[in-house]
């Protein structure tokens, strides 16, 4: 053989395992299993509830902590794993001031405190190795001056991520749309332009995304809209205007006899939009202001709570058609003990959910909705913002100061454990494996024996 052609066999050997090799990674993504992952806001069913995790009852400081990683930056975004990666974003204030925005000190008095930044902020995109906590890699996907402030125990990284198993969709509302591969590598991204949130509070609603194509949810004090991306592109498929302010609630997607629904729990309304063309196949009034709480469904019916200045939990039939206001489509409805920030959790056969942020938990049929577990206090916790999961038939709820209460998942109120760690805790806590992760203010840990 000559020289030129073994060069060549050796160059074809080459570039043919790289692509094997390449491959291979990509069919081990693709290979993951979403029921043993995280890969959105609530989890594997966006209820909240692992079905195959396994994580501790016991923990502290210095017990069944397996890795403690302090994330520079601010964001109460939910991390998210797949697979072996988990997935993070946070917001770092550079300190580079924009000469242009008035200084906090020049800027009038704003309700809670709440100032505008003048100084740009990097948007970071982090992936680490679920097992070790080690940085995977790092991306700044923007450095941006924020175009309006937040309350205090919000952030700009409040969105969590969605991944789909090829791509990571990363919002980080109004500073922009960001659509990375599993690599960290920038695929493509969208400026939604601006929003102003309700007393600049902040944003908060995470991208959902079903069948390659991408939701996205902005209702604010200006034009409030709803929107489907093509995921693989970013190119708007279909866009609807929205009569609603300012809400924080995460839509839900829930295929129904063949028709794919996406459910937006909002304060005017609750509205089912169909995901191909936008069309709204129904709609039910009655919640309450600042809804936040993100819906939950059992293939029958969906579940919606609100607890901002009122009280509303419904059960919405996924059948209805048209205005159900009123109907007998509703199958019950609450008016006391419902959430203002965390959502509820479905598990087991039983709705659970606490009242306004307090440590007082309700259990109802979501069948019937009786009241099985009436109010009740949750011993050693001061206040909720982080919703709860569940997996191995317990219930975890993450206190806002640092301590964990994990319950036994039945109507009779049953306390196993109680958890404390030294932090300060706004996102809600992720089941994957044998591990819960949960994200402080100030660090991120990896909990598990």
């Amino acid at each position: 053989m000559s020289k030129s052609k073994r060069n060549f066999f050796t160059l074809l050997i080459i570039v043919s395992g790289i692509v094997f090799s390449g491959q291979q990674q990509s069919q081990a993504e693709d290979n993951v299993d979403p029921s043993t992952s995280w890969h959105q806001w609530r989890g594997p069913n966006a209820n909240g509830v692992s079905e195959t995790a396994t994580p501790p009852v016991n923990w502290s400081e210095n017990r069944n902590v397996r890795w403690k990683r302090p994330i520079e930056g601010l964001g109460n975004a939910t991390p998210i794993v797949w697979g072996d990666k988990l997935f993070v974003l946070t917001a770092v204030d550079s300190g580079r001031i924009d000469a242009s925005k008035p200084a906090p000190a020049e800027q009038p008095e704003r309700s809670f405190g709440i100032v505008f930044p003048n100084t740009y902020y990097e948007f970071v995109v982090l992936c680490l190795d679920r097992s070790t906590g080690n940085e995977i890699w790092r991306k700044v996907v923007a450095e941006r001056v924020p175009n309006e402030g937040h309350h205090g125990d919000n952030s700009f990284a409040s969105c969590s991520p969605f991944v789909d198993g090829e791509r990571l969709y990363c919002w980080f509302g109004s500073q922009g749309l960001y659509c990375l591969d599993l690599d960290g590598n920038l695929l493509w991204e969208r400026d939604l332009g601006p929003v102003q949130t309700r007393r600049s509070f902040g944003e908060g609603t995470s991208p959902v995304a079903h069948d390659g194509r991408l939701v996205i949810n902005r209702d604010h004090e200006g034009q409030s809209s709803i929107m489907v991306l093509d995921a693989t592109t970013g190119e708007e498929i279909w866009s609807r205007d929205r009569d609603e302010l300012s809400s924080w609630a995460t839509p839900l997607i829930v295929e129904k006899d063949g028709i794919v629904q996406v459910i937006v729990n909002a304060a005017n309304r609750v509205r089912s939009y169909n995901l191909d063309d936008g069309s709204l196949i129904w709609e039910c009034g009655g919640q309450a202001s600042n809804v936040t709480p993100s819906p939950v469904t059992d293939g029958e019916y969906v579940y919606c709570m609100s607890g901002y200045r009122g009280s509303s939990a419904m059960a919405i039939s996924l059948d209805s058609k048209g205005d159900v206001t009123g109907t007998d489509q509703v199958a019950w409805q609450l008016a006391q003990g419902t959430p203002y920030v965390p959502s509820p959790i479905l598990y087991n056969g039983l709705l659970y959910f606490t009242q306004s942020n307090n440590a007082i938990l309700t259990c109802v049929d979501p069948k019937t909705g009786e009241v099985l577990l009436e109010r009740t206090r949750v011993p050693g916790v001061r206040a909720f913002y982080g919703s709860p999961v569940a997996a191995k038939g317990k219930i975890y709820l993450t206190g806002r100061d640092g301590e964990t209460v994990v319950i036994v998942a039945d109507s009779e109120f049953e306390v196993l454990a109680t958890n404390q760690l030294d932090d300060h805790f706004d996102a809600s806590a992720v089941l994957v494996g044998d591990a819960i992760y949960l994200r402080g203010k100030e660090n991120l840990y990896c909990i598990g024996k």
